[in-house]
């Protein structure tokens, strides 16, 4: 990670978190999966629930839950969500910290922090990794971690062996009925 400035001690925080992609894609994906299709819930339908998820990941500012839902349609969108009717855009405003010596992306809120989160993952070639669950009625998002990137399910114990048995059971059905 190249820095993230939301309202941070940049200290404290680029020293936990300097070049750790990782923390960028568990930002990202916690953010886009704010909503849970199977459940039900969406973290972003109150102001209370969007105010402590963005407290429990100490992003600063939480700004509005209506953008932060229109901020996460639009990514889920360009990451092919059949679920979200989301358009994409310009979003948000980051900027370009110089004052410490090395580039930080900085933000002023959490949608920032989140977008400064996606944009370092672009520009490090990761971005076409992060994915949406294929699976009937799933929609999470997840990274995919495999070699030849050709994941298509958050998780193989639970979404895969869902679909692998429901196409089981499709054939069976069809090769019962010929």
């Amino acid at each position: 990670m190249t820095g993230l400035a939301a309202g941070w001690d940049h200290r404290t925080r680029l020293q936990d978190h300097a070049g750790d992609t990782e923390h960028d894609v568990e930002l990202l994906l916690a953010f886009l999966n704010t909503r849970d299709l199977e459940l039900g819930t969406d973290v972003l339908d109150g102001e209370a629930t969007w105010r402590a998820w963005v407290s429990e990941r100490g992003l600063g500012r939480w700004g509005n839950p209506e953008q932060a839902r229109e901020v996460r349609a639009a990514l889920r969108c360009v990451l092919g969500d059949e679920h979200e009717s989301g358009r994409p855009g310009t979003l948000g405003l980051i900027r370009v910290d110089l004052s410490s010596g090395v580039p930080l992306l900085a933000t002023g809120d959490a949608l920032g922090a989140v977008l400064a989160a996606s944009a370092r993952l672009a520009v490090l070639g990761s971005w076409e990794r992060v994915k949406v669950c294929s699976a009937e009625g799933c929609g999470r998002a997840f990274f995919d971690r495999s070699r030849n990137r050709s994941r298509t399910w958050c998780s193989m114990q639970v979404c895969g062996n869902r679909e692998k048995a429901r196409n089981w059971r499709e054939r069976a059905r069809s090769v019962a009925a010929s």
